[in-house]
């Protein structure tokens, strides 16, 4: 079976002003994987167990997903500077829903704090145990491990965090980076070696083309915030793509670490309602976010922007669709089967996470199998009478404040220097 022709909708096909409406709904989608995982951990091996599978997973991802950003972005460097770009740029820190505000004393010191985490008002509700985990357990070796990517001397430590005394205390958290050579560099664990070794952090993606309108890197000052319409078509196209990627590699270090702790029709089980959940949740919000329409011509848009098939360099897929039928084709020649990442959970008896998307743009919509082998798998999408209800793992993800955040526009962005 050749795979299907994707429709004329991809990140390149859309306009600048489209584009920049969706980097930062990826970006905070990329977080919210974290919301539809996590619910599943805590079952199967409690609140510390989730803690450490998390510690794992970023760290085993995000020193690979900032360098590149700050590779394809041009701004390379070994200061505090280049460790707040990278954080405004990063799944684990969406703007404005994860509200990170910067001060820079000189390029090895600097201050951030939070005005509103996002994070942390999803989690409060669940008592002081579980912001101390997600606060203290979790950020102390992954706010280190993402800046081991910039210098290996930097180290993030809290001036104040959650638990909040009083219970309303602003700002929510606030935090020092200081790089300095007496710093004992954090030793890379084996997960992150072996997320740096797939084909993932190796890929080649879409270049920066030098025309157009708009920025084609963030090679100037650090800014207060990032206005994504800023840069340019190009440069976006590389962002989302880069984007898409974070998610990959997210989820691949969630596989390193929870086969570490369960077997491995567990782990599989576990992932796929991780998907699940936030292959629902992305799907609904990239339809609501670019306004397309609730049919199949506007799910054909969705499936060709949704992190689960994006990158089109990592993931071999395709997309038909024509008049009243959509058939997708998940191929199982492309970069991310050799790594095992999530279109591979998706299979002729696991269509779950599919019927999760595609019902996130059109509860009506169900996916069936057209045929299966070892090149790949076809579906096709029917209209049903009755809507279906909304799954478990999509339910779960959405009790995340994320899943119905907003985005506000905050004008002209102010560079920040050196105090």
């Amino acid at each position: 079976m050749s795979p299907v022709t994707r429709p004329q909708h991809s990140f390149a096909d859309l306009s600048r002003r489209d584009l920049a409406t969706l980097v930062p709904e990826l970006l905070l989608c990329g977080q919210l994987i974290d919301r539809s995982g996590m619910a599943h951990l805590i079952v199967e091996f409690g609140r510390e167990g989730m803690a450490q599978v998390a510690i794992e997973e970023w760290q085993a991802s995000s020193p690979w997903y900032t360098r590149r950003m700050q590779k394809a972005l041009r701004y390379e460097g070994d200061t505090v500077v280049t460790i707040f770009k990278g954080l405004q740029l990063d799944i684990g820190a969406p703007s404005q829903f994860m509200d990170f505000r910067y001060r820079v004393d000189d390029p090895q010191h600097g201050e951030f704090w939070l005005d509103h985490c996002g994070a942390l008002i999803d989690v409060e509700p669940l008592g002081d145990e579980y912001v101390t985990a997600m606060c203290h357990d979790i950020e102390d070796p992954t706010f280190d491990a993402t800046a081991l990517a910039t210098n290996p001397h930097a180290q993030v430590r809290p001036i104040h965090r959650p638990p909040r005394r009083p219970a309303d205390r602003h700002p929510q958290c606030a935090w020092t980076v200081v790089i300095d050579p007496a710093h004992v560099p954090p030793v890379m664990e084996p997960h992150t070696e072996q997320i740096g070794r797939t084909a993932a952090n190796a890929l080649e993606l879409s270049p920066i083309e030098a025309d157009g309108d708009g920025a084609h890197d963030y090679s100037g000052p650090l800014l207060a915030d990032v206005r994504f319409s800023d840069f340019s078509s190009s440069a976006l196209v590389r962002i989302a793509e880069e984007v898409c990627l974070q998610h990959h590699l997210l989820a691949l270090g969630f596989l390193v670490a929870v086969r570490k702790r369960a077997p491995e029709g567990k782990v599989l089980e576990i992932t796929r309602k991780q998907l699940t959940g936030i292959a629902g949740v992305a799907a609904q919000r990239i339809r609501d976010a670019l306004g397309l329409p609730s049919d199949l011509e506007g799910l054909a848009a969705v499936l060709s922007l949704h992190p689960l098939l994006n990158p089109r360099q990592y993931v071999d897929s395709g997309i038909r669709f024509g008049g009243d039928r959509l058939e997708l084709w998940i191929g199982r020649r492309g970069p991310v089967d050799a790594d095992g990442g999530w279109p591979t959970l998706v299979d002729g008896d696991h269509l779950e996470p599919l019927q999760a998307l595609v019902r996130g743009v059109n509860p009506h919509f169900t996916a069936r199998v057209v045929s299966e082998g070892p090149a790949g798998l076809l579906v096709a999408v029917d209209t049903d009478v009755e809507p279906a209800p909304e799954c478990v793992e999509v339910a779960i993800t959405k009790v995340s404040t994320g899943a119905g955040f907003v985005f506000e526009d905050r004008g002209i962005p102010l560079p920040l220097y050196v105090v």
